[in-house]
This record gives C-alpha cells, sequence and structure tokens, in this order.
C-alpha cells in the first residue's frame, strides 16, 4: 500500500534517470560485452518494477534476478525481456517458470535433469559453474560430464555459461585472477555458449572479465562497488524526514534508551521519526561502528546521530545548529547529496547491499527522471 506523504515517516526519493546513467556508463565501460541488470531483492529495494521499465526504455534487454516470483513481477512489467533467476530451479516447480518464460539458472545436476525433463528443448536455461566462491553451482567433475552429454544439454536448452565472482570489489585479491582463468578453462568445455562472470564490481576489472554479458547490481542503485577507492557512481536515492520535536537537555543528562550518550553541556536534541524499523540500522547508534558518529544533514550543515537508534526514531545533537534553522517540521537529509548508502554502511560495520535492501516500508516512495 502506498504511503501519503503527509502521513510518513520520511520521503524516499528514488531517481530513476540517474539509476539509467550509472546503467549506461556501465554499458559503455564493458562493450561490445551485453550489459544485463540485476534486479532481486524488489531493485535493491528500489521498486523491480519500476527499475525494470526505466532500464528497458533504456536498452537494457537482459535481467536478473533471485526468485522465481521476482521473476514473474519483472515479466508482468516487461513481457519480451530476458529474465533469469539466479537461485535456480525450485523442486516441482518447472511449469511455473515455463509459464512465465523465466530462464533458471541451473546449480546442480538435479536442477538440470528435472528441468531438461519438462523443457525438453522447447525452453531456455542457464548453467552456473562454481569456480571459487562455493555455493550455489556444479563443480568442475560434474560440469565436465555435462559437456559431454549433448543430448541433456540440447533438451536442457542451455544458452548462457555463468559463474560469480567472490571478491570482485577487492581488485587486489588473488582470488579474481583464480576465478578468471578457472572460468576460461570451463569455457573450452562449453565452446558454444556465451560467458556472464562479471557482477558489478567485476565490470571494473578489466575485459577479461566481462565475456559476453555482465549482471551489475548495487552500482546501478548508487552502491560503490569499488572498496577502497572514490565512488564512481551516480547517487540515485534520497531520504528525507521532517523534525518532530526539538527539546532542550541539561548538562550531564541521558538521552534514549540506556542513556549511551550523555550531554556534556547544555544541549538541544531533534528528535526525527525514523530507526531501524525503516533501514536507519540499530548499528548506527552513538557512536556508530565505523568512523563515528554517524550524521545526518540539516540546513546543509552536518549533526550527530546521539543515543540509540531505536525502533522508530533517531536522536540528533543539534546544539551548534542556528535554532532558527531547526524547528518542529524542519526538513533532515538521511540520504542524499550529502549522505551516501556508503556512509550508512560505513557507520553501521555493513555493506551498501544491506542498507539498500533495508529500507522500509512506512516511506513515501517518490520516482523522478
Amino acid at each position: 500500500m502506498a504511503v501519503p506523504p503527509e502521513l510518513a515517516a520520511a520521503e524516499l526519493t528514488i531517481n530513476l534517470a540517474e539509476l539509467v546513467e550509472n546503467w549506461r556508463m556501465i554499458a559503455r565501460q564493458v562493450a561490445p560485452a551485453e550489459c544485463g541488470a540485476t534486479i532481486k531483492a524488489n531493485g535493491y529495494g528500489c521498486g523491480a518494477t519500476e527499475v525494470a521499465q526505466a532500464l528497458w526504455t533504456a536498452g537494457c534487454r537482459t535481467f536478473f534476478v533471485a526468485l522465481p516470483v521476482e521473476g514473474k513481477q519483472v515479466r508482468d512489467a516487461l513481457p519480451e525481456a530476458v529474465i533469469y533467476v539466479l537461485d535456480g530451479l525450485f523442486a516441482g516447480q518447472s511449469d511455473f517458470y515455463i509459464a512465465h518464460g523465466l530462464r533458471p539458472s541451473l546449480v546442480c545436476p538435479e536442477d538440470l535433469h528435472e528441468w531438461a525433463d519438462a523443457a525438453g528443448g522447447r525452453h531456455k536455461a542457464a548453467v552456473h559453474i562454481d569456480t571459487g566462491i562455493n555455493r550455489l553451482g556444479f563443480d568442475h567433475a560434474q560440469a565436465e560430464a555435462l559437456s559431454a552429454d549433448a543430448d541433456l544439454m540440447r533438451r536442457a536448452g542451455l544458452c548462457l555459461l555463468m559463474s560469480h565472482l567472490a571478491s570482485g570489489d577487492d581488485e587486489t585479491s588473488p582470488s579474481n585472477a583464480n576465478q578468471r582463468d578457472r572460468f576460461a578453462g570451463l569455457r573450452t568445455l562449453f565452446p558454444d555458449l556465451p560467458a556472464s562472470l562479471a557482477n558489478a564490481p567485476g565490470t571494473f576489472l578489466g575485459p577479461q572479465f566481462s565475456h559476453d554479458l555482465v549482471r551489475p547490481g548495487v552500482a546501478l542503485y548508487g552502491g560503490n562497488p569499488l572498496t577502497g577507492k572514490p565512488n564512481p557512481m551516480r547517487s540515485v536515492i534520497s531520504l528525507n524526514a521532517p523534525v518532530l520535536q526539538v527539546r532542550d537537555v541539561a548538562a550531564g543528562d541521558g538521552v534514549g534508551y540506556g542513556a549511551t550518550w550523555r550531554a556534556d553541556r547544555p544541549s538541544r536534541v531533534a528528535i526525527v521519526g525514523v530507526g531501524y524499523a525503516d533501514g536507519l540500522l540499530r548499528a548506527m547508534s552513538w557512536p556508530a561502528q565505523q568512523d563515528g558518529p554517524a550524521k545526518v544533514c540539516i540546513a546543509g550543515q552536518m549533526a550527530p546521530i546521539v543515543g540509540r537508534v531505536s525502533m522508530d526514531m533517531i536522536t540528533i545533537d543539534v546544539t551548534d545548529l542556528n535554532p532558527e534553522q531547526v524547528r518542529r517540521g524542519t526538513a533532515v537529509e538521511l540520504l542524499g547529496k550529502n549522505i551516501g548508502v556508503d556512509d550508512w554502511a560505513r557507520w553501521a560495520g555493513t555493506l551498501s547491499y544491506e542498507i539498500l535492501t533495508s529500507l522500509g516500508r512506512r516511506y513515501a516512495k517518490v520516482y523522478s527522471s
């Protein structure tokens, strides 16, 4: 159910034009490889339908989701799109995939045989080979056995060879070259299949990782795909909430549950109605996990979150801000041009992926283009 802006905890704005520019930048970078888009987890919290439609209009034709139900949502919006389901073929659900034109990424021999029996060469699928992350995927011996069975591959309608990088966001990790070389060896077993290895970080590792199709995810939504480097992506989301109240706090008084922050001077504290139920993680409580304290931006000035992040609210030390600029109803930037999802991730000791997919349902969601 859509939340009316006047009744919402905050307003979350998704700039689809910036998202499209992020996709186009990666597409130019990996050309002549095709640039797809990963839109699982409801488009990383940004709305799978809206994201898919914007990217389709921009020229994206291949989409990746995690679950078959996510694939159906995208299919309902884009009747002609190519849609892969990364979590494989759910047992007994071949008919669902076929009915909605979904291509499973087959991850084990059981997947393969069930799909081959159901598809009979009339419907397509990818095959996922593990090259070192040790999650989903055929091992090397299973891949060799499959490559020797031309009839099984035909009945399974194999049209894409996939693998997944374990450390693509760290360009110094030796596992990237190891996985690249293993994948190159596996490609010789399946010379007729187009190949896909690179997720969002992998698209920045060079042309040896791009192959025929890349599948960026977090970078499309403004997350930094490069650990320890400046973010090359455009900001996509902004989050703003009003001040509910400004109160005076005496020196020595505590604020919030457990009084984990105490004022060291007479202070003013602004209360904002956004908390961990809305995706502002409890780990961002004073003094935050890393590089704290976490901050917000009010009237162009940064102000620290103090006390604990609770389910429904945060408290902000605004003592150093002009009282005329911080009143009940004043807009507070939680995410936007001054504060990015990677800032939240750093303060919470986590990843931008978790921040994006945790953004709550109590926001009024607005799309701009």
